[in-house]
């Protein structure tokens, strides 16, 4: 039977908030018009008894898993599963998350880019002791080390100053608070698809008000606030976040393919935020692998496109055409001496699904405000 006229079988092992958000019946219906049938894996049987699939699609962790994963593409070579389980579990750890992004070696003329300042503290001691906050400056979001998914990973703060360090239990992660505006940017990857929308974040905390803040408080006490400063002082009216512009389209072009080849993942986003002090330097902040793509535009239309590819070429040679041979040196890799100041994002996870700075559903002119790219 030719490729034109057999089914495809895409298999789908996903957590039950996770496939309620994404098995969308206009993602089932289309990708059934292009010859593809998404199927439920049962999580209480062995994969390698179900199916057979043309390709996996996952967002599980765990050695069991990884277990079923390893026999089932050995039963199966000519599977695809998406995505590797060891590149997945980079992104479960705030230290290593964000490390990808220093290493990338990508051109910064019209634009640059790195991390937050950031320390991982590991002991109640250290915390304590104003010193080993040296060259950080207040305010500050701690952020559990852990990036597992799970509510305690969620529960982040922002913190004032040094007495607010009181309620925070190690290990965690401290990272600096970087006015951005009340802007963020969220980049979609989807294999050789890249979108980038603008959403409404944080506002500012200038030294006035950081003078007559004290302790710290929790993201979701943070989000109240958020609100009522909408409300009273109209904040993002007077930012004219309708108007933003955009990061350069090459700019967020090129990073998205570095991280891409880093990585070695097909599906995830990452968040960028712009400097408020420097309106061409950019922080990334966040990169979640495979986030609430139904958020996304066109969602549905951009993973069958991505199947179809999958299904038909296959893993392999759809890592070439988007990673080509030529754009090896994106990549500059580092000695193994790192510093105690690792690598982190400067994000919460305000679903479970994708991590960010709290933000406000898109308008519709927000959803006007795309970049793609079909080529990346």
């Amino acid at each position: 039977m030719s490729d034109l006229t057999r089914r495809f079988g895409i298999g789908y092992a996903l957590a039950p908030k996770k496939q309620k958000s994404f098995i969308q019946v206009s993602l089932v219906n289309l990708a059934k018009e292009r010859g593809i049938d998404l199927v439920r894996i049962d999580p209480d049987k062995h994969l390698i008894d179900q199916g057979p699939f043309d390709c996996v699609l996952h967002k599980l962790s765990g050695e069991e898993w990884k277990k079923q994963l390893e026999e089932y593409s050995l039963k199966n070579p000519n599977a695809v599963v998406i995505d590797p389980l060891d590149a997945i579990e980079r992104l479960h750890n705030r230290i290593s998350m964000l490390q990808v992004v220093s290493e990338l070696k990508i051109p910064q003329e019209s634009a640059t880019f790195g991390v937050p300042k950031q320390i991982v503290i590991y002991n109640l001691e250290t915390l304590l002791d104003p010193s080993s906050m040296e060259g950080l400056k207040f305010p500050m979001i701690a952020k559990p080390l852990v990036a597992d998914g799970s509510a305690k990973s969620h529960k982040m703060s922002l913190v004032f100053n040094h007495d607010g360090m009181n309620k925070l239990r190690p290990p965690i992660v401290l990272q600096e608070f970087v006015n951005h505006g009340g802007l963020i940017f969220k980049v979609y990857v989807v294999g050789k698809y890249v979108k980038c929308v603008k959403r409404k974040s944080l506002p500012d905390v200038s030294e006035e008000k950081l003078n007559s803040l004290e302790g710290s408080l929790s993201f979701s006490q943070v989000s109240n606030l958020t609100t009522q400063e909408r409300i009273n002082d109209n904040y993002y009216e007077m930012m004219h976040l309708e108007e933003a512009e955009m990061p350069p389209l090459s700019f967020i072009t090129d990073i998205a393919r570095g991280l891409q080849q880093a990585m070695r993942l097909h599906l995830f986003n990452f968040d960028v935020i712009r400097d408020a002090r420097m309106l061409n330097h950019y922080y990334v902040i966040d990169i979640n692998y495979f986030p609430g793509y139904a958020k996304m535009p066109s969602y549905e239309t951009v993973l069958t496109d991505f199947f179809w590819d999958i299904v038909h070429r296959g893993a392999a040679n759809l890592d070439k055409e988007e990673n080509p041979e030529k754009d090896s040196d994106c990549l500059e890799i580092l000695s193994g001496d790192k510093e105690e100041r690792k690598l982190v994002s400067n994000t919460c996870c305000s679903d479970g699904e994708d991590g960010a700075l709290p933000t406000s559903p898109m308008s519709r002119k927000e959803k006007e405000n795309i970049i793609q790219v079909s080529d990346v």
